[in-house]
């Protein structure tokens, strides 16, 4: 079933056309991961797909009121800054607000699925902690989290992994993973390419003004496209533990 759609999308900022008429759909239960070297344009693909920036060309989400938007929804943007004191708990609880009545009290299923996320991610030692005074990983998981217990059809997630530590990365992209697995489209922007190899069920690649690769991982992180796109040498290798793929060196 399809979740989104784009079609002819494009976006120009400041006088430069950062991409243009691109077209794909995300369906539910897929895991996706939008690579592209720096300046390609997947921060703005998915803030134009939501309708947070000028485009040209149409997308589904687009047009969906700011209420409707948080009920299908989940956008975690790469801005990470918590300037409010409040505790972990409470900011996760905040995913919520477009499920509750009007007086914000939250009800105990809702309560039940916020102790569920905040576990999921390994915050339950800093539940009852100032989110504002956490380091930045750790802020960036109890955004995670917020976005999460949102519990929407669609997740969008820009560099959702970026200053998180090894483990962390890896049990994060194995939440998102699950939650595709359980029915969600998720669609997360990466550079790490190792993360995307393992844990997406589909890449876009997107350089050059527009998609150049949509496809299963190995299709799209073959050695043509790296050195086309990114200027790399790559090594992968399927293993029992799932495929393994590291860039090697700067080419051309």
């Amino acid at each position: 079933m399809t979740a989104f759609e784009l079609r002819d999308l494009g976006v120009t900022l400041r006088n430069r056309e950062v991409f243009r008429r691109v077209s794909l759909t995300i369906s539910a239960g897929e895991m996706v991961g939008l690579i592209g070297p720096n300046g390609a344009g997947k921060t703005s693909l998915m803030r134009a797909a939501l309708g947070l920036i000028p485009h040209s060309g149409q997308s589904s989400l687009a047009n969906l009121t700011a209420r409707d938007r948080a009920r299908t929804v989940a956008w975690m943007p790469q801005a990470r800054e918590i300037a409010w004191p409040v505790t972990v708990e409470r900011l996760v609880a905040l995913g919520r607000l477009p499920h509750l009545s009007p007086t914000g009290a939250i009800p105990e299923r809702d309560q039940a699925l916020i102790d569920q996320v905040i576990d999921r991610m390994d915050l339950g030692a800093l539940r009852l902690r100032a989110a504002s005074r956490l380091s930045g990983g750790e802020q960036a998981r109890a955004l995670i989290a917020r976005a999460v217990v949102q519990d929407t059809p669609i997740l969008m997630a820009d560099e959702p992994t970026a200053g998180l530590d090894p483990a962390h990365q890896i049990s994060t992209m194995k939440v998102f993973r699950d939650l595709a697995d359980e029915g969600r489209a998720v669609l997360v922007s990466l550079h790490d390419l190792g993360l995307a190899a393992r844990h997406c069920t589909r890449l876009i690649l997107l350089a050059e003004g527009g998609v150049i690769a949509d496809g299963p991982p190995a299709q799209v992180l073959s050695a043509n496209l790296m050195a086309r796109s990114f200027g790399i040498s790559v090594w992968h290798e399927n293993t029992v533990s799932g495929p393994v793929f590291q860039p090697l060196e700067v080419v051309g």
